[in-house]
């Protein structure tokens, strides 16, 4: 799987371009300086960034996505996960949960996810 692993600044400018492709590379900018604070020469580079990243491409002055955003988010939260609790989902949930209650809905829903992600025992 690529590394599309991408900065803080740069996820804020691809969540322009996943709801707005394909888009003008000029009006890019403008949603870019409207949305962002950004300059001309600053949304040109991130487009330049996410293209050899492979995320966008910007042919004859417009603007496409190719890696979708559900598949970026898929990257980064395993990314996190890895890092930070050394892929364990249940040390994810243990340190999130600390200290909190769950409502009988929330919990139910939280099941519900699990059970339709459990590996079937049988199968392992």
């Amino acid at each position: 799987m690529e590394n599309w692993s991408i900065w803080e600044s740069d996820y804020r400018f691809m969540s322009i371009v996943w709801a707005s492709a394909p888009i003008p590379s000029g009006q890019l900018v403008e949603h870019c300086r409207d949305k962002l604070g950004w300059k001309k020469s600053t949304t040109y580079n991130a487009i330049r960034r996410m293209c050899l990243k492979g995320l966008i491409k910007n042919e004859n002055a417009t603007v496409e996505v190719i890696v979708p955003k559900e598949k970026v988010q898929a990257m980064e939260s395993q990314a996190f996960l890895d890092r930070v609790f050394e892929g364990s989902l249940s040390s994810l949930f243990s340190s999130f949960l600390s200290g909190k209650a769950l409502s009988q809905k929330e919990a139910d829903a939280l099941k519900r996810m699990i059970d339709a992600f459990k590996e079937d025992e049988d199968n392992a």
